[in-house]
């Protein structure tokens, strides 16, 4: 006999994907499925609508999606207070995120193959792998919803210092709270391997470094070979362009 409190987690999730209505205890009309997968993949960062190949739709009913989830996320209601999505927003993105990943979890292997979608010219799994170890804040290998969807509202929705403190511990590999030569290096390395040999216009072969030495010249501010957190910070909000880039996501969804 099932406990109340796991009823209670398979009602939330049943009513976060949409798949059952509270009110009248029935199914709702299926939604249109027609551009869960794209919005769900447009939303990671770097991703360009024009660089995606063709992807086709899963048709999966809503009895397969609940009967191979494994993981039921937190309750809606806390994370529309966590995040900065609506409840429809949340039941939008939870039903994209179960078509890519039906467990409920999203491991390393299965990200870098969405994310390859979009770079089909390049090699995007080093760049997608230090993005993966910036969703997955557990450090457990894999991220879950409430992983993805805190992010994403960070991203998409979040204030300046909250967008530019997450692009920090991006780049900050190791998190050891600076930013090093060597760590955004890597950065800018897969990068430049995710965006392919077949750019217009063509990079040149010392682009990555070039883009190293330019970021170090303006960011470090006592020359000591590291990008501390508050010379980041202050550096990006005095530049206009990079202020500018912030508000790229924000009529996304």
């Amino acid at each position: 006999m099932k406990s109340r409190s796991q009823d209670q987690s398979f009602s939330d999730s049943r009513e976060l994907d949409r798949s059952y209505d509270p009110l009248t205890g029935n199914p709702p009309s299926k939604p249109n499925k027609k551009t869960i997968k794209q919005r769900f993949l447009k939303l990671l960062p770097c991703c360009r609508s024009g660089s995606s190949s063709s992807i086709t739709q899963s048709n999966i009913s809503d009895d397969d999606e609940l009967s191979t989830v494994r993981y039921r996320p937190e309750r809606i209601d806390r994370l529309v207070q966590q995040t900065n999505f609506t409840k429809k927003e949340l039941q939008v993105l939870y039903r994209g995120f179960k078509n890519e990943c039906p467990s409920g979890v999203v491991n390393e292997e299965t990200f870098k193959s969405i994310y390859s979608q979009f770079f089909p010219h390049g090699d995007s799994s080093m760049y997608a792998h230090f993005l993966f170890e910036a969703f997955d804040t557990h450090n457990n290998g894999s991220v879950s919803f409430e992983d993805f969807i805190v992010s994403l509202s960070i991203i998409l929705r979040g204030s300046i210092t909250d967008k530019l403190n997450w692009a920090f511990n991006l780049y900050d590999l190791n998190k050891d709270g600076c930013i090093t030569r060597e760590e955004m290096t890597d950065i800018m390395g897969s990068i430049y391997d995710m965006m392919g040999k077949y750019t217009y216009p063509c990079m040149k072969d010392n682009a990555s470094k070039e883009h190293v030495d330019n970021f170090f010249q303006k960011m470090d501010k006592n020359k000591d070979g590291v990008v501390t957190i508050e010379e980041f910070l202050d550096t990006c909000q005095k530049d206009e362009s990079i202020m500018q880039s912030m508000h790229m996501f924000d009529n996304v969804i």
